[in-house]
């Protein structure tokens, strides 16, 4: 696995200050470790480009004045509108003490068997969460997909990753190939029957039942009228 070196600032200004760090062009963010003090700090957004858009995990390199440490990038806070990163952590590593942490899945081989065939490749499973020593990080986890037929998949118990324990359930599934959906038809009878249902005509429909208020007071005396005539 490769390193990238980092050069950072100690950062002076925390919380709502911290704008004025974007402002100026840089990023925010912090260095934390088992057993040691929080460093705030600043790094150009340059710098944390390659951590970000890449398909790799990388060992940083990280440079404070004279001080060197390593460390993994571990989140970042990302603008929801301009999507541009706005705060960083990186957790320092430790050469005797094991760390947790997700690997990118990177596909290779090309077509898989089942694609030529008609079938639909799906990458399930982007990363794989996994513990190890820093020593032992893989960059990333390649899965050959070449011979990879219709209905089938690759697992999480069948990758083979050395010196790393895989923390993923060992049945689900990290890549398969499946049919492609197909709809049916309809049938003629189901067509005539369908347009015979849109040509029916419409009952009218019933706002209400009896007669308005007004329109049996209006019989009632009329009823009356003939009455007395009548008599």
């Amino acid at each position: 696995m490769s390193e990238i070196v980092m050069n950072a600032e100690v950062r002076q200004v925390t919380g709502k200050k911290s704008k004025r760090i974007r402002w100026e062009g840089n990023i925010p963010g912090v260095y934390y470790a088992h057993g040691e003090e929080n460093i705030p700090l600043q790094v150009p957004k340059q710098s944390l480009d390659p951590l970000i858009y890449t398909s790799e995990t990388h060992v940083i390199d990280l440079r404070v004045g004279n001080t060197s440490k390593k460390a993994i990038l571990r989140d970042v806070q990302f603008d929801p509108i301009s999507d541009r990163p706005m705060h960083f952590d990186l957790q320092g590593l430790r050469e005797d003490e094991e760390i947790t942490l997700e690997v990118p899945v990177v596909l290779t081989g090309g077509t898989a068997i089942g694609v030529r065939e008609g079938g639909l490749l799906q990458h399930i499973m982007h990363k794989i969460k996994l513990s190890c020593l820093p020593k032992n990080i893989p960059g990333k986890i390649e899965i050959n997909v070449s011979e990879l037929a219709m209905n089938k998949s690759v697992h999480v118990g069948e990758l083979t990753v050395p010196n790393v324990t895989i923390l993923e359930n060992k049945e689900d599934s990290v890549v398969a190939v499946v049919p492609p959906t197909v709809q049916k038809e309809a049938t003629p009878e189901a067509v005539a029957a369908a347009a015979t249902t849109a040509e029916a005509p419409k009952e009218p429909e019933v706002v209400g039942k009896g007669k308005k208020p007004e329109e049996g007071a209006e019989a009632a005396a009329g009823a009356k009228e003939e009455k007395k005539k009548s008599a």
